[in-house]
């Protein structure tokens, strides 16, 4: 967890299908009750999927 966030998984940004990736995994996650959103890390050229939050997003994805 870094700055009260917790990554879920990591997509490449310069995939042919951009953030759509990300954004279906964001999707299915939310389905399964967790407030996951998609996020970009400028840094790394990458799409997070990231869950915002202290110790209840990480019970969540416990």
């Amino acid at each position: 967890m870094v700055n009260g966030r917790t990554v879920l998984e990591r997509f490449p940004a310069g995939g042919p299908r951009g953030s759509w990736p990300a954004e279906e995994f964001a999707h299915a996650r939310r389905l399964e009750g967790l407030p996951a959103e998609v996020v970009m890390d400028l840094a790394t050229d990458t799409f997070l999927v990231i869950v915002r939050g202290g110790e209840a997003a990480a019970d969540a994805v416990a």
